[in-house]
């Protein structure tokens, strides 16, 4: 497996986990770097749900905030990395601060990090993030925010990705670099 940043965006349940895992089981030692936390017990089913979807070779580290730390000692010993999710990982970012005030810079800041430690590294990456600017806009201002920099941290990605795919209906659709893998 050649090394690659991948970028699987789309809606919810639009099929990027299942793509996210295809494109890792290329890989002979794979990592899976969860940011879920179970905030209520629809979260907990749906993390529950991931986890019995996994080979049950695969590793898993759940980290919801400081991902350089806890990826840095151990990512080398990978050829694969799924990042699941960048979603979640913003959210969590962005209300982790005193009144959810973690600043847009600083959640930018971390995301030029993870890059930093991706591009160090041997190991693949596929990260898996919601396209959240299709729909409504969000009607309060933590919302409307939310939206505003998850989508400059997915554009941030994209840009520095070599694929880029958006699911729609469970179909990978290319949109840099490049085929349907699976």
């Amino acid at each position: 497996m050649s090394k690659k940043l991948t970028l699987i965006l789309g809606g919810v349940r639009s099929g990027k986990s299942s793509f996210a895992q295809r494109l890792a089981a290329q890989g002979e030692q794979v990592l899976y770097l969860a940011t879920a936390q179970p905030g209520d017990a629809d979260m907990a089913t749906r993390i529950q749900g991931h986890r019995e979807s996994r080979p049950s070779s695969w590793d898993t580290l759940e980290e919801p905030l400081d991902i350089i730390a806890a990826l840095t000692p151990v990512v080398d010993r990978y050829d694969a990395v799924i990042f699941e999710c960048l979603t979640l990982w913003v959210s969590n970012l962005m209300l982790s601060g005193p009144s959810g005030s973690d600043s847009d810079a600083d959640v930018t800041s971390r995301v030029e990090g993870v890059l930093g430690l991706y591009e160090r590294g041997v190991a693949s990456w596929i990260v898996v993030s919601n396209e959240v600017g299709l729909g409504v806009i969000p009607a309060t201002e933590l919302g409307r925010r939310y939206a505003d920099v998850l989508g400059r941290v997915n554009q941030q990605v994209a840009a520095f990705a070599d694929e880029v795919y958006f699911m729609a209906a469970g179909l990978p659709l290319p949109l840099k670099g490049g085929a349907d893998s699976g």
